[in-house]
């Protein structure tokens, strides 16, 4: 695949309805998708000869790749001439978060133990 083709297919994948999904309507309610889209692309090349010059064997290269993500972070509600945000909960966010603060706290918790146990003894 060459390197043109590989970047006009990132750019493809990072679209506005990427990041607005197609509005959803029902009862009157109007509901817009939002996410967050980001992405990166690279690509290389290469010419010359390899290991050993002219002895060696031909030089060559190619290569390139890209790669999005893409997460839900809420959704625009429209109701009777209103538009509010409605943001979207990261479940595994505030368990990672839960978990970080936990271990932080034992490991002061330890901290302050053995500085007690110092002290007295």
């Amino acid at each position: 695949m060459e390197p043109k083709d590989i970047l006009e297919q990132a750019r493809d994948t990072m679209t506005v309805r990427r990041v607005f999904g197609e509005p959803i309507e029902r009862d009157g309610v109007v509901l817009v998708p939002v996410a967050r889209v980001r992405g990166g692309a690279g690509a290389g090349s290469g010419e010359g000869r390899g290991p050993g010059g002219e002895q060696g064997r031909p030089g060559g290269g190619r290569g390139g790749g890209w790669g999005a993500d893409a997460r839900p972070v809420g959704v625009y509600v429209i109701s009777n001439g209103d538009v509010r945000w409605q943001p979207a909960m990261d479940l595994n966010r505030i368990i990672l978060g839960g978990q970080i603060t936990a271990v932080v706290g034992l490991l002061v918790l330890r901290s302050l133990i053995r500085a007690l146990r110092r002290r007295r003894g």
